[in-house]
């Protein structure tokens, strides 16, 4: 079974169900002209609606006619009922808050199983995946309230990047009074980064996951060539002698916040990675995203990660990667990252602060054309400033 601090799983009832939503026996769905539909199923209990999705759906969702009431906001979250195809793919469904389609928030959830399973989601586990100012995350006492949610839609927006065919069922959605919340903030005993140097002074196996933008997308083509997470995997090979594998997640044109819905997506392939990298913010700041929007979107990024691995991988938060023509522009992200690892006692990689300390007429070489994306040198720099983190945690 997939784990995940996204949802819990619950494999059998509770003795008392939560209000009902809605039984999904005669909901109306709007499905769109193509890439997906729905129909109805024999459900858990009387009819389910099950959503078909094609090849390359990304953008087609199937929109419900639920809208949030006030006893949404008494709640500590909802749960549902899905039966899936029995794929390593996952589910995606997306709420609208307030009508406002800058404040959008997203979960992932598994559909390997072929029987019939609850899922249960907290409030705080549906991700405000948009940098607007109006995004913030939900919480009925100090943030969005959840009664203004409308939705859910069922599929993918684009920046999941992975579109295969696949389906599910979903019967029963509730609302549930309490939730066991995972509080722990598994804020680690030593020096950030002090486990995964350990063994790789030991010459233990390490598994290090790389989520990013396109500076760190292997499928990019500035990256194609070289790129940062290669040139960090023969630089420990080379060093450390140890067996060391990456797992590049990272998709261009993202913000952190997208990237924090697909955390189970390399959950699955790797649950409890010695270390995951954080490397965001140029996209973040186009979209509107700010310095404390940033910190508490990074600080947000830091408890997930921990809670999704429980508290097995160490976190490195790297400061954002300077363009040619923004060299001091988005200072402000590099401040908000600071001071959230700091809060979170993370690892930093300050990647600004290594650009930075180039030389003038030394700085156009680090870049493509496009002075944003990263040539060899560039990627260098990138690599040594994750090394050096890394090592630093002995000192």
């Amino acid at each position: 079974m997939l784990r995940s601090a996204i949802v819990v799983l619950t494999l059998a009832c509770q003795a008392t169900d939560g209000p009902l939503i809605h039984s999904m026996d005669d909901i109306k769905i709007r499905d769109p002209k193509e890439k997906a539909r729905s129909e109805f199923v024999e459900g858990k209990v009387g009819k389910a609606v099950k959503f078909a999705f094609d090849e390359g759906s990304s953008g087609a969702f199937c929109i419900t006619p639920i809208h949030g009431t006030p006893e949404w906001d008494q709640a500590a979250g909802f749960s549902f009922w899905v039966k899936g195809d029995g794929s390593k793919h996952f589910g995606g469904m997306q709420f609208i808050w307030n009508e406002d389609y800058a404040a959008r928030y997203d979960l992932m959830f598994p559909i390997d199983g072929t029987d019939w399973r609850k899922i249960t989601v907290a409030w705080r586990d549906l991700v405000p995946v948009m940098s607007s100012p109006n995004s913030k995350p939900l919480d009925p006492k100090a943030g969005h309230a959840p009664s203004k949610l409308s939705g859910p839609w069922f599929g993918k927006w684009w920046y999941w990047k992975d579109y295969p065919a696949h389906s599910y069922a979903v019967d029963e959605m509730r609302l549930e009074p309490k939730i066991a919340l995972d509080t722990g903030l598994y804020l680690p005993a030593g020096a950030p980064l002090e486990r995964v140097l350990a063994k790789l002074k030991a010459g233990k196996p390490v598994t290090i996951v790389t989520m990013g933008d396109s500076l760190t997308d292997t499928r990019h083509w500035a990256n194609r060539q070289v790129n940062w997470p290669a040139l960090l995997l023969k630089k420990l090979k080379e060093k450390y002698r140890v067996d060391a594998r990456i797992i590049n997640p990272a998709i261009g044109g993202t913000e952190l916040r997208q990237n924090l819905t697909l955390i189970p997506r390399w959950v699955a392939e790797a649950p409890e990675p010695d270390l995951v990298t954080v490397c965001f913010g140029g996209n973040d700041w186009e979209s509107g995203m700010r310095g404390d929007m940033f910190r508490e979107t990074c600080r947000d990024a830091i408890d997930r990660i921990r809670r999704a691995t429980h508290g097995k991988s160490d976190v490195l938060l790297m400061t954002t990667v300077p363009s040619l023509e923004k060299w001091t522009t988005r200072d402000e992200l590099g401040v908000a990252a600071r001071a959230s690892a700091s809060e979170r006692h993370a690892g930093i990689g300050d990647a600004e602060k290594a650009f930075h300390a180039v030389a003038e007429g030394e700085r156009a070489k680090l870049y493509c054309n496009d002075k944003v994306h990263l040539d060899p040198p560039g990627h260098e720099v990138v690599a040594s400033t994750v090394l050096g983190a890394i090592e630093s945690a002995g000192k």
